[in-house]
């Protein structure tokens, strides 16, 4: 680890600011603390990782929301995608039954 450290410092930065980004996700126990934690490695990140700090400030209330519920849109994204790879995979069906059909089977064997 010393190495990498040596030959590439900014990689090294750019690691330590994404592992405070978890710990401020695992901490903070509420909205507040939470928002003035990332607001304070927003600050931070905004020369390494300029895309993911506009993408942090456009949801911002989407993620403050994390820290008093800890919960995330991850299953309805799951669920999305797999209609999109059904949806993908049925190009050419010729009526929704067929395509309702598949998304059935498609979610046993997927699940």
């Amino acid at each position: 680890m010393k190495k990498v450290r040596q030959v590439a410092p900014i990689l090294t930065e750019m690691h330590g600011l994404k592992e405070e980004l978890r710990d401020i996700f695992e901490a903070s126990k509420d909205w507040r603390d939470g928002l003035f934690d990332l607001a304070d490695w927003l600050k931070d990140i905004s020369k390494y990782f300029p895309k993911s700090f506009g993408t942090i400030r456009r949801w911002i209330g989407e993620i403050i929301a994390y820290f008093d519920e800890r919960t995330t849109q991850g299953a309805v994204e799951g669920i999305n995608n797999k209609l999109k790879l059904i949806k993908r995979r049925g190009y050419g069906f010729r009526n929704f039954e067929n395509f309702r059909l598949r998304s059935f089977l498609t979610w046993e064997f997927m699940s």
